[in-house]
């Protein structure tokens, strides 16, 4: 069971491998693009593909769904990436069902762990393989495996490698699983768990008051989608700007928070922060595709009295 392109990898390395994939569980098409055409999952693409019978459930609770289930009649059901699912459903396969999240639980429980360990600077993060129950991200840890998070990383970047090392780990937890040699264990008791929720216009906006490092993580873990935000003043305008990739000079200055400045020797819109300047590197304007600032600049005047807010 799953949707995006994440789950594609590990669908991808179940089917190459020895194992029976009786079918595949993912979400309804949906309306995309400005012809708003039905569009289907990253899933749902693969496994039609590989000729293999697919289910698109809109109610996980209906008794239609449940019967296909019963019918296909798993003995092991993998989740990678998908909504919460009723008991009745993953309690119904004789070995259980089992989750992969792209984080080391307990940490990161949520929607965007991969976004999340970036934007808070996390040097590590993981994948984690867990026996689901009632609750989100909570059930008992089968196997996990971490690895570091380079400082160019950003969401692209570490999604590819997190995808590659969670096909293993599937695998590895499948086998056991098989073998009967799996010992669940409950996740670790700890008093600041990190939180990875649903990201949304409101959490995705640049605040420019942090420190220039916690900026830039801010905007790598955001990139390239959802993309972090800001607003630019131009004179009496202010345009909503998408900003993909940007690096940090620590300096000291007396310049306002905000104001903006070239860069000549390297090309970049350089905005002043507490401790330095943080330099826009790759950006989007409303209505325009990304570009990087060295060629935006080209057909553009920047002004000194454009402001960042």
């Amino acid at each position: 069971m799953g949707t995006p392109e994440f789950a594609v990898g590990i669908l991808d390395r179940l089917q190459t491998s020895s194992f029976n994939i009786v079918g595949v569980v993912t979400a309804p098409d949906k309306p995309a693009g400005r012809g708003k055409q039905l569009k289907s999952s990253a899933v749902k693409t693969y496994a039609l593909h590989h000729d293999l019978e697919v289910l698109q459930p809109t109610n996980l609770k209906s008794e239609d769904f449940q019967d296909d289930l019963k019918r296909l009649d798993p003995n092991l059901i993998v989740v990678v990436a998908f909504r919460m699912l009723p008991k009745a459903v993953w309690d119904f396969p004789d070995y259980g069902t089992f989750n992969l999240h792209a984080s080391l639980l307990p940490q990161y429980r949520g929607a965007a762990p991969i976004n999340w360990a970036i934007i808070n600077g996390e040097k590590k993060t993981g994948v984690t393989t867990f026996f689901i129950d009632e609750e989100i991200d909570t059930g008992k840890i089968i196997d996990s495996k971490s690895i570091s998070i380079a400082e160019k990383d950003n969401v692209e970047t570490l999604h590819d490698k997190l995808m590659t090392l969670g096909a293993d780990v599937v695998i590895e937890t499948v086998k056991a699983i098989e073998q009967a040699k799996v010992e669940p264990q409950a996740q670790a008791n700890i008093s600041e768990l990190k939180a990875a929720p649903k990201l949304t216009k409101e959490n995705t906006k640049i605040d420019w008051k942090q420190s220039g490092n916690a900026i830039v993580d801010f905007i790598r873990g955001l990139s390239p989608f959802p993309v972090a935000w800001t607003e630019l003043t131009i004179e009496d305008e202010i345009k909503k700007i998408k900003v993909y990739k940007a690096s940090f000079e620590i300096s000291d200055h007396q310049k306002e928070i905000g104001s903006t400045g070239l860069n000549t020797e390297i090309k970049t819109i350089d905005v002043a922060v507490k401790n330095g300047y943080v330099h826009l590197e790759e950006l989007q304007f409303p209505g325009k595709k990304k570009m990087e600032v060295k060629a935006l600049l080209n057909g553009m005047e920047w002004k000194s009295d454009y402001r960042f807010c």
